[in-house]
């Protein structure tokens, strides 16, 4: 199975989960440890008591967190950027040391990395997680249950994913707000917000024969799986230039993307198609055996960008955050540009790492 597919098995609280080891209450911004005297823009005065809207209900911080758990796979990056490193941050891609990518290792420094949280399929670890003393739990790329979040709000605040759009759907911009928010450094998040969107409207100026093409992200998933309008993955695509098929939001309907059927290959069929598989070579020689797929001119004309998802590469294009998104279109761009450049014979190259 493919590894970002792992995030999915967020769908139950584990049986443990009825301790409520002496924390703080929901909405409660209080630590059980002595917080370090706050610094930057979070030491300015009125950024506390502050509210965090999302799926179930509002959350009210009291004061600076100091002890974050990141429970949303892609949370730890924001909370880098900003200038704080998680006491604990929950594995996706499995293969960081701390769940830090390489794309974020300058934020860390030579900070000490988090404790790693895994899920067996039954949801959060709420025993480690009540270990690591949190005093805020950010669930914001998540699709945590409100079970899990009744629980989990025992131990510590809890901000959940947003109300609006399906799990795992938040956009990396509001994100990076949300954290930005919780830490009291709105202004910082929103400058940061500002300098990665620059870097991805740089690059699609830098490549105006982006602007208009059709594309979309797809894995050989169980078939052919498509990522919708509303996966940050595609909002990449967008930000570049490119357009997604029209009827894509259809098909996924109200997820982040779906399996499309045989008589839907046709909405592969697109000026490039972005594949995240798992051997290169060998699934583009699969894909290429399918009597439908097989038959697009998308196929034909070599207008496919094939990611290795164990690659670094890959596991930067599927966590899209303001720290992977320059590390991501930096690689990703070129690849774009030999695909959509009208030459059949155009090898689009793999970047090293």
């Amino acid at each position: 199975m493919f590894r970002m597919f792992q995030r999915t098995r967020l769908t139950a609280v584990a049986a443990s989960a009825l301790l409520l080891f002496g924390a703080a209450a929901c909405g409660s911004g209080d630590s059980g440890d002595d917080a370090a005297a706050p610094s930057g823009d979070s030491a300015k005065k009125g950024a506390y008591p502050v509210t965090l809207d999302h799926k179930y209900g509002a959350t009210t911080l009291k004061s600076e967190p100091q002890r974050i758990v990141t429970v949303g796979l892609s949370d730890q990056d924001a909370v880098l950027a900003l200038g704080k490193v998680p006491v604990g941050t929950t594995e996706w891609l499995g293969e960081f040391k701390g769940a830090i990518g390489p794309w974020a290792e300058k934020a860390l420094g030579d900070k000490a990395r988090p404790t790693v949280l895994h899920d067996d399929g039954t949801g959060p670890q709420v025993e480690k997680i009540a270990s690591l003393r949190p005093d805020l739990i950010l669930a914001l790329y998540s699709g945590l249950t409100k079970d899990q979040y009744r629980t989990l709000s025992k131990i510590a605040p809890v901000v959940a994913q947003p109300k609006d759009g399906p799990d795992w759907s938040i956009s990396w911009q509001d994100q990076t707000a949300q954290v930005g928010k919780a830490l009291g450094k709105s202004d910082e998040a929103e400058a940061l917000v500002a300098r990665t969107e620059k870097h991805i409207t740089d690059a699609a100026a830098a490549h105006p024969e982006f602007k208009g093409r059709s594309a979309v992200m797809a894995t050989p998933y169980e078939g052919m799986y498509v990522y919708g309008p509303q996966d940050n993955r595609s909002r990449l695509l967008n930000g570049l230039g490119f357009q997604l098929p029209t009827d894509l939001n259809t098909v996924v309907g109200d997820a982040f993307g779906a399996n499309i059927s045989k008589e839907r290959t046709d909405l592969l069929d697109t000026d490039a198609v972005v594949w995240i598989v798992t051997d290169p070579a060998k699934d583009t020689r699969k894909l290429h055996a399918d009597p439908l797929y097989g038959k697009l001119a998308v196929a034909k004309e070599g207008r496919e960008v094939m990611v290795k998802e164990s690659s670094h590469f890959g596991s930067a294009i599927s966590f899209v955050s303001p720290l992977s998104l320059p590390y991501t279109v930096d690689r990703l761009v070129p690849m774009l540009a030999a695909a959509v450049d009208g030459k059949t014979d155009t090898k689009v190259e793999h970047p090293a790492s």
